[in-house]
């Protein structure tokens, strides 16, 4: 099969065969199951401002984005959105959409403004009351621990590579559990762990800006303990939470029809969807990925850490947004013994498909294709698509209207392939879309727009709900079962 025809039919990972996608039309009510949670999502550092208020410490993103030539146009996430100061507001729009769920992130610099030791009592009032609003509101809460905004006196101490943050992260998570556990049911621990080690550990384009791969790789195995050690330091003090994680993972298609490709889309998938989500769930590395020989010493592991490693999942999160291509690569990894041995892109080398103004290759069969995968991963573990969405850059018309056809598209077609999963067996239980706001985008600052609501940052931060916010809303209140 040639690799027009891998991409044309969904075939995937060594013969795995997905039927084409279904049509475009909304999914009928009963493609979506009774008390499916309909949502959006944030992250804090991206929509908060505020970061001098109340006792909040600084963070790695204060120090990257005020560093001349790290961020487009020098942008900052200082006042971004204000939503720290603007929850009603936004509330309300949750609420305009028909949302019956909100997945945030807590700032770690307000509770503990250096990373250690005494909550700052404010900070956890600020949840606290977001919290009681949002249930008030009917609409559930669901936070993550860690959207890559790490205290700057820890990312000092030595950052995700230091072994000393399992500890760290841990006792951050159980004053949370403390302080929200009795309301809060469904936390994540570690938003796109991936994305947030590579970023900013091996390539340095995000926040702390370090370009030392063998850092990275330590610090892997450090966020893998951390997650398992704060599962267990916030079940420790209620049992009856529930935890997962918000993985950013792809479909990864084989470059070709070759046996080399479809080798090295093999081991580029364990690289990139498994080291953390299916470490987490097996407490082993998977098979392979590290030479028998190194992988204690690539990883920094430690005698016992396969029983500190295991931690099942209540419940999964998916980051869905582009697929992946991966071709043979012959060449040693710039991390010496690593086994991926594949050129990976994120986008096919042809014009056939739609791409979003961040350039990213807009594939829905492909959330179809990753939800399936995942599922194997998870073993029949509930899921929770806790990312999807677009960059579609489109302003406001001279009446103020956003006309923002794209990614109405985009949202339509992808939920139809959600609700293909689902018909395959997945146990898909919520969707959350990127972004609930326009916000600021990491190194792009605010030149790129996800959001539903649009947010002009020249004009006090002024909301406005765009067609596609207009076209979810429907869509949620359509899917609702009875």
């Amino acid at each position: 099969m040639e690799r027009r025809d891998l991409l044309k039919t969904g075939a995937w990972l060594g013969g795995a065969l997905l039927l084409p996608q279904a049509g475009v039309v909304a999914a009928p009510r009963r493609r979506f199951p009774a008390g499916f949670l309909w949502g959006a999502a944030t992250a804090a550092y991206q929509v908060e401002g505020a970061v001098g208020q109340d006792g909040r410490g600084p963070s790695i993103w204060d120090r990257f984005s005020h560093t001349p030539g790290k961020v487009k146009n020098g942008d900052t996430g200082d006042v971004a959105c204000d939503s720290y100061n603007r929850t009603a507001e936004d509330i309300a729009l949750m609420q305009r959409l028909g949302l019956k769920s909100y997945r945030f992130s807590i700032a770690w610099p307000r509770i503990q403004p250096t990373g250690s030791g005494a909550p700052n009592q404010k900070g956890l009032d600020h949840y606290s009351r977001f919290t009681d609003a949002l249930l008030k509101a009917g609409i559930r809460p669901l936070p993550t621990l860690y959207h890559w905004d790490l205290p700057q006196a820890l990312e000092d101490a030595g950052g995700w590579p230091s072994r000393d943050m399992v500890g760290r992260f841990a006792d951050y998570a159980a004053i949370m559990g403390r302080s929200l556990g009795d309301r809060i049911r469904n936390w994540a621990m570690f938003n796109e762990p991936m994305a947030f080690l590579s970023l900013g550990y091996w390539d340095g384009v995000h926040a702390p800006g370090r370009k030392d791969p063998a850092s990275f790789l330590r610090a892997v195995h450090v966020v893998n303990l951390a997650h398992s050690a704060a599962v267990r330091a916030m079940r420790s003090g209620n049992a009856g939470l529930k935890f997962g994680g918000a993985f950013n993972v792809s479909p990864i298609i084989p470059g070709s029809d070759s046996a080399a490709d479809q080798a090295a889309a093999q081991r580029f998938d364990k690289f990139t969807n498994l080291i953390f989500a299916g470490t987490t769930m097996t407490g082993q590395y998977p098979r392979g990925l590290f030479p028998a020989d190194r992988q204690e010493a690539l990883l920094g592991w430690q005698a016992g850490d396969e029983k500190l490693l295991r931690e099942p999942l209540d419940f999964a999160g998916i980051n869905y947004y582009s697929p992946m291509t991966a071709t043979e690569d012959k060449t040693e990894t710039d991390i010496p013994g690593l086994e991926t041995k594949a050129r990976w892109s994120f986008v096919p080398d042809n014009d056939r498909y739609q791409r979003t103004d961040m350039d990213w290759i807009v594939y829905p069969r492909g959330i179809r294709m990753i939800l399936n995968r995942m599922n194997q991963v998870f073993g029949g573990t509930p899921i929770e698509i806790t990312e999807n969405g677009a960059a579609f850059n489109d302003g406001p018309d001279a009446s103020g209207r956003i006309r923002d056809a794209r990614r109405v598209a985009y949202y339509r077609d992808h939920l139809a392939a959600v609700a293909d999963a689902i018909a395959d067996g997945v146990p898909v239980r919520g969707y959350h879309a990127w972004s609930l706001l326009d916000n600021f985008e990491w190194a792009e600052g605010y030149s790129q727009r996800f959001g539903l609501v649009h947010v002009d940052f020249k004009d006090g931060q002024k909301r406005r709900i765009k067609d596609s916010g207009l076209w979810y809303a429907k869509y949620v209140r359509a899917a609702y079962p009875g």
